[in-house]
C-alpha cells in the first residue's frame, strides 16, 4: 500500500464527467518489418508475461473513508488481463480518418477507478497492414518520463523477443486496506494540511522576485490570465476530436541550427505556425498572441522521493500575431530563456508543494460547481491551451515484438482549454498529437495538415 501525493490525487479531485484527466498514446506496428506474424493472442501473452515489470499496472486506488487524506494504491487482487486489453475491428475502409474517430471515441470513455487504471485496445483492419494500439492510463498513475518507463519495459530493440513466464506467476492473497486505521491515520495527518499557511511566507518572497525582475525589464514567463479568448476556449463537453501526423526530426534540427535556437523552441514555433493557419482560415485569429502551458518535467531535479507525475509548468507566448516565422521563432526562443530563469526561481517542487494541502473534499466539489456553472467562460483566458514535448528514444522499437511505424500521444483537455497538442520525438520522426473537445475544435485534422506548412515555412527561411 502506498499513499498517493497530493499532485497525483489531484487528476482524480479535477476529473468530472466531462473533463477526463487520461492520457492516451496511438502506436503503430508494421508486422511486415521483421519479426514473427502478427497475432493478436501473441501480442496479449507477451503483455501478460512483462506485468511483474510494471506493477504499477496491478494497482488500482483505495479511497480514505471520508476523503480525510488522500487515497492510497492497493495491490488489485482480482486482476484480470482480459478486462484491460480488447480487440476490434476499425471500421470500413480502414484508412486513418476512421482510425482517428475510433480513438477519439475510446479517449472520451471514462475509466473506471475500481480496477487498475490502464486500458489497451488493439485495433485491426488498416487497409495498409498495419496494427493499431491505442494505449490509455489515468494521469494520477502515469506522466511523461513514468510513461516513457512503462513503454521501456513494453518494447525491444529487436524483433521476436519473448519474456519468459515470472517465476512465481501464481497471485498471492491480498489483505483489504484497513479502513479504520486509514480513518485513523487521516484524522492524525488532518492537522498538516494547515502547513499550507506555512507556504505563504516562501510564495510572497518568490513572487516578489519575479515582480523585481520584470521592473528590470528583463522577459520572462507569459502572465496566466491574459490569453486572447479562442473558440476552444470555453466550458468543454465529454466529446473528443484526434488528429496526427509524423514529420522528420532532422528537419527541426535543420531549423534549430539554421537560427540558433533550442528544438523545443523550434516545437513551440511550428505549433503556433499552425494555430495560425488554422485560425486564420476560419477568422478566428486573435490579434494577441495565444499563450500555451507547456508541462516541465522536474524528476531529475525534485527533493520528493515518491509519486508519479513530477512536473512543473511554464507559460509561454507562441507569438501567433506574427506573420514572419522566423520572427516568431526567435520572438519564442527568447522568451522561453527568461520563462525558464522564472521558473528556476519559483523552484522545482512548487507544483507539488502546494498540491500536497489539497483538500480532497473541497477539491472535487469545486470541479464539479466549475463545469456545470461553465465557470471557464466567465473569468479571463488562464492559457490557451497545452503543448508537451516528450523525448524519447532514437532507436528502431519493437513493441511486444512488432516494430513501431509510429507513435502518437494525446494528453488532457480541460475546460477554458479544449484543445492539446503533444510532440514525441523518437526513431528519428517527430510524432505529433492533437486532441480536443469536438465542438470546440472542429476539422481538428486541419491543424495536422498545418504542421507541415509551419515547417516547410521555416526550412525555406533555414536555407536562404
Amino acid at each position: 500500500m502506498e499513499r498517493m501525493t497530493g499532485l497525483d490525487a489531484s487528476f482524480l479531485y479535477l476529473e468530472t464527467e466531462t473533463q477526463l484527466l487520461h492520457v492516451c498514446a496511438l502506436v503503430l506496428l508494421d508486422p511486415a518489418t521483421g519479426g514473427e506474424p502478427y497475432e493478436f493472442a501473441a501480442l496479449k501473452q507477451e503483455l501478460g508475461r512483462r506485468l511483474h515489470l510494471v506493477p504499477t499496472m496491478r494497482r488500482r486506488i483505495h479511497r480514505v473513508p471520508f476523503d480525510l487524506d488522500h487515497p492510497v494504491w492497493v495491490e488489485d487482487p482480482s486482476f484480470d488481463l482480459d478486462y484491460h486489453v480488447h480487440r476490434v475491428g476499425i471500421p470500413s475502409p480502414g484508412g486513418e480518418r476512421e482510425l482517428a474517430e475510433l480513438v477519439a471515441d475510446i479517449a472520451a470513455q471514462q475509466m473506471d477507478r475500481g480496477r487498475p487504471l490502464w486500458e489497451m485496445w488493439v485495433a485491426e483492419g488498416l487497409t495498409d497492414g498495419r496494427i493499431a494500439v491505442i494505449a490509455k492510463y489515468h494521469h494520477a498513475a502515469m506522466d511523461g518520463v513514468t510513461g516513457t518507463n512503462v513503454m521501456a519495459h513494453l518494447c525491444d530493440l529487436q524483433p521476436g523477443v519473448r519474456y519468459p513466464e515470472p517465476e512465481d506467476s501464481q497471485p498471492h492473497p491480498v489483505a483489504a486496506p484497513n479502513d479504520l486505521l486509514l480513518t485513523a491515520e487521516g484524522l492524525a495527518r488532518f492537522p498538516a494540511k494547515f502547513g499550507v499557511v506555512g507556504m505563504l511566507p516562501k510564495t510572497l518572497a518568490t513572487v516578489g522576485g519575479l515582480v523585481r525582475r520584470r521592473r528590470n525589464d528583463e522577459k520572462g514567463m507569459a502572465i496566466p490570465f491574459t490569453a486572447p479568448r479562442t473558440p476552444f476556449n470555453r466550458t468543454i463537453t465529454g466529446h473528443r476530436a484526434i488528429a496526427f501526423t509524423q514529420a522528420e526530426l532532422a528537419d527541426i534540427k535543420e531549423i534549430r541550427a539554421a537560427f540558433g535556437v533550442k528544438v523545443n523552441d523550434v516545437v513551440l514555433a511550428v505549433v503556433a505556425g499552425a494555430l495560425r493557419e488554422y485560425l486564420a482560415d476560419r477568422d478566428e485569429l486573435p490579434d494577441d498572441s495565444l499563450i500555451a502551458s507547456v508541462p516541465v518535467s522536474v524528476h531529475a531535479t525534485s527533493r520528493h522521493e515518491r509519486g508519479v507525475n513530477k512536473v512543473s509548468t511554464l507559460f509561454c507566448r507562441l507569438y501567433t500575431e506574427v506573420a514572419d516565422p522566423v520572427r516568431r521563432v526567435r520572438l519564442i526562443a527568447e522568451a522561453n530563456r527568461g520563462a525558464k530563469e522564472e521558473h528556476d526561481l519559483l523552484g522545482a517542487d512548487f507544483l507539488q508543494d502546494w498540491a500536497h494541502y489539497a483538500p480532497p473534499n473541497t477539491f472535487q466539489v469545486a470541479a464539479r460547481v466549475y463545469s456545470s456553472f461553465k465557470l471557464a467562460e466567465r473569468h479571463p483566458v488562464v492559457h490557451n491551451l497545452v503543448i508537451s514535448n516528450v523525448p524519447g528514444p532514437q532507436a528502431p522499437l519493437y513493441f511486444l515484438g512488432y516494430r513501431v511505424d509510429s507513435m502518437y500521444p494525446f494528453g488532457p483537455v480541460f475546460h477554458g482549454a479544449g484543445l492539446n497538442a503533444t510532440v514525441l520525438s523518437s526513431g528519428g520522426h517527430l510524432d505529433v498529437g492533437f486532441i480536443g473537445c469536438r465542438e470546440l475544435v472542429p476539422d481538428i485534422e486541419k491543424l495536422a495538415h498545418a504542421v507541415h506548412d509551419a515547417i516547410a515555412d521555416l526550412r525555406k527561411a533555414a536555407r536562404r
